[in-house]
C-alpha cells in the first residue's frame, strides 16, 4: 500500500502547490461550519439523496450555457453547452456522491462553469448508483459513456470528476479503449475518493477540520457500493490502478477534508510513474468547495486553474 508522505515532504514537493486561505473565505468558512456542524456525518443511505442534490444545486448558474438531455454510450445524462463552444472538444464530467448519491441534473450549474471556463461542451452521465447497483455498475457505465463520446470522433476529450466521480474519472481513463486513448487529452480530479480501504492518515488528522464527513458514515457508503468486493482491487480504488499511459492530470483538494490523503497519495504515485500530474491544495477549504463559485475566492481561483489547464490541453490537440 502506498505510504503517506509527511506533511513537510508533500507540501514542498515540486508537484504540489498550496494556496493560502483568503480573509473573506475564512469568514465564509466560519459561517459554513456553524451551519454544517449540527449535521456532520448525518447524510446516510438512499434517504439522503434529495438532501444531497439540493446541496449541490446551490452553485450559482453560469451565464450563456444551455442544457439538454441525451444518451451517450447508452447512458442518459445532461449536456452543458456554452454559447460558441467548439463542438469538436468535449468534457466528460463524472459527478460525486460517494457512489450512492447524486444526479446529473443537480450538477448542471457546476459543470456549466467548468465547460464555460474551457470553452467546451460537457456531458454529465447518470451512472448507476449503489446500493441498487453496486460495484462495478458505476465503472461500467462511466467507461461506456467515455467510449461513446470517443466514438463520435471529437478531436479531443477531457475527463473531469468530483469526489467519487473524481475516482471514476481516473478509473475510466485507465480502462478506456486503447484505440481512442490518444484523444483523451487530460484529467481533472476534484477531491477524488481514490482509496476505498479508507487507510489515509487524514481520516484522523482532518477528522475535526472536515465539516461534513465522519469515518463510519463513509464506511457505510463504501460498503454499500462494494457489496463485499475487496476495497483494494485496483478496479475499484484508483490509488492502486495501473498508471501507464496516463494523460496529464490535475488534482484539486481542500486541506480541511478527510479525503486529503487520497489526493496526495494518488498524485505522488502518478508522478513517480512518470505521469504529468500536479496537486493543488486549498488551505482551510472543505470537500466540494468548488461548488461555491461566485461565493468563495478559493472556488473562483480553482475554476480559473481548471479552465486554463483544460483550454491548454485542448489547444495542444487542434
Amino acid at each position: 500500500m502506498p505510504a503517506l508522505p509527511s506533511d513537510d515532504s508533500f507540501r514542498s514537493a515540486s508537484w504540489c502547490t498550496v494556496h493560502p486561505l483568503s480573509g473573506p473565505d475564512q469568514t465564509a468558512m466560519a459561517g459554513l461550519r456553524a451551519i454544517a456542524g449540527p449535521n456532520k456525518g448525518k447524510l446516510r443511505g438512499v434517504a439522503a439523496r434529495p438532501v444531497f442534490d439540493d446541496l449541490i444545486r446551490h452553485t450559482v448558474e453560469p451565464q450563456g450555457v444551455r442544457y439538454r438531455e441525451e444518451q451517450v454510450g447508452g447512458i442518459a445524462g445532461w449536456w452543458c453547452e456554452p454559447d460558441g463552444a467548439a463542438a469538436d472538444r468535449v468534457i466528460l464530467h463524472l459527478h460525486g456522491g460517494w457512489f450512492n448519491w447524486g444526479a446529473a441534473g443537480a450538477y448542471r450549474a457546476l459543470v456549466g462553469h467548468i465547460a464555460l471556463s474551457a470553452n467546451a461542451n460537457a456531458f454529465i452521465p447518470d451512472y448507476r448508483l449503489a446500493p441498487e447497483h453496486p460495484f462495478p455498475g458505476a465503472t461500467i457505465d462511466t467507461s461506456a459513456c467515455l467510449n461513446g463520446l470517443l466514438e463520435r470522433r471529437p478531436k479531443a476529450v477531457a475527463v473531469t470528476g468530483d469526489s467519487a466521480g473524481g475516482a471514476l474519472a481516473l478509473l475510466s481513463v485507465a480502462g478506456g479503449s486503447a484505440a481512442h486513448q490518444d484523444r483523451i487529452v487530460g484529467v481533472v480530479a476534484l477531491s477524488p475518493v481514490t482509496d476505498l480501504t479508507l487507510s489515509g492518515q487524514s481520516w484522523a488528522s482532518r477528522a475535526d477540520a472536515d465539516p461534513f464527513f465522519v469515518r463510519d458514515q463513509a464506511q457505510g457508503l463504501v460498503d454499500a457500493y462494494l457489496a463485499g468486493h475487496p476495497p483494494s482491487d485496483p478496479a475499484a480504488s484508483a490509488l492502486f490502478e495501473d498508471l501507464s499511459g496516463f494523460p496529464p492530470v490535475r488534482v484539486h483538494v481542500g486541506d480541511a477534508e478527510v479525503l486529503l490523503d487520497d489526493s496526495v497519495r494518488w498524485t505522488e504515485r502518478a508522478v513517480a510513474a512518470g505521469v504529468d500530474a500536479r496537486l493543488d491544495i486549498w488551505e482551510g477549504l472543505p470537500h466540494g468547495f468548488i461548488g461555491s463559485i461566485g461565493q468563495m475566492q478559493g472556488a473562483d481561483a480553482a475554476l480559473m486553474h481548471i479552465g486554463a489547464f483544460l483550454a491548454e490541453r485542448f489547444a495542444a490537440h487542434r
